[in-house]
């Protein structure tokens, strides 16, 4: 006569659940060997290492970058690991909602700037990273030189933001406004040759304009400035460009700390 209650064989787990169980073992001890130093792991393969700003960017130069503009202390620290020569600004304020704290007057970078730029640290630490890893690359490509010099047309200014008509009056204020923006118009390469935006943005489409005589509009010029505006989306937060409205025509705007758009 049967048993009243069979023996039931024992339930076996599936496969995915002993490969679950495995790896987060697995993971639990990398984690543990991790702190207390018996693994060690190449700071390119390590999201908390500090941003190397001299190596080429990988999958983590973003995270790292975002680590960094967002700690004072780490930003200063891979600022100065750039070798541009800055001075470090006391904290200040100018006017409602004007003012800048973790600021720098950038002197000299890898390349020439015409007068200093105030800007905040995490300003700064972008464009060193945009002018060696995207600017320069970009140069190469379409001229085999490099950029001796950069335009700009300032960073630091107390204004609300500029919709085509000047700065609005009952605006926001712009990124301008904290030393988190820097608005660049020209590029020098090495041979003498300036390449600007108002005249090479649209190179192949435009007639030729003011000094095309001894500097003509050309495709390779109007690749050099997209590639830049491309390259800056990476490394800024914000960036706007000739084909975003009027106001922006002759130069590219790059700012930090507010909405990420690449325009």
């Amino acid at each position: 006569m049967p048993s009243p209650h069979p023996t039931e064989a024992p339930r076996r787990l599936p496969w995915r659940r002993w490969a679950t169980l495995i790896l987060l073992l697995l993971l639990a001890g990398t984690g543990m060997a991790l702190y207390r130093g018996a693994l060690t792991v190449p700071d390119r393969f390590n999201p908390w290492a500090p941003l190397d700003v001299q190596a080429p960017p990988d999958l983590l130069t973003g995270f790292k970058l975002s680590r960094a503009r967002a700690d004072p202390l780490r930003c200063m620290q891979a600022l100065a690991r750039t070798g541009m020569q800055f001075d470090v600004l006391p904290d200040r304020v100018t006017g409602p909602g004007c003012g800048f704290e973790n600021a720098v007057r950038l002197r000299t970078a890898p390349v020439r700037l015409g007068t200093p730029l105030a800007l905040s640290c995490p300003v700064a630490l972008s464009f060193f990273l945009w002018e060696r890893h995207a600017l320069q690359p970009a140069a190469q490509a379409h001229f085999g030189e490099r950029v001796a010099s950069i335009d700009h047309l300032g960073s630091y200014a107390c204004r609300n933001v500029n919709r085509g008509e000047g700065a609005t009056p009952g605006a926001s204020r712009s990124r301008h406004a904290t030393a988190n923006a820097v608005d660049i118009a020209a590029f020098t390469l090495t041979s003498g040759r300036r390449i600007s935006l108002v005249r090479d943005w649209k190179a192949a489409e435009t007639s030729p304009r003011v000094d095309s005589a001894t500097n003509p509009p050309t495709d390779a010029a109007a690749g050099l400035l997209h590639d830049a505006h491309k390259g800056a989306c990476r490394y800024f937060t914000g960036v706007l460009g000739p084909d975003y409205n009027a106001a922006h025509r002759d130069h590219f705007h790059l700012e930090t700390g507010g909405y990420r758009m690449c325009r």
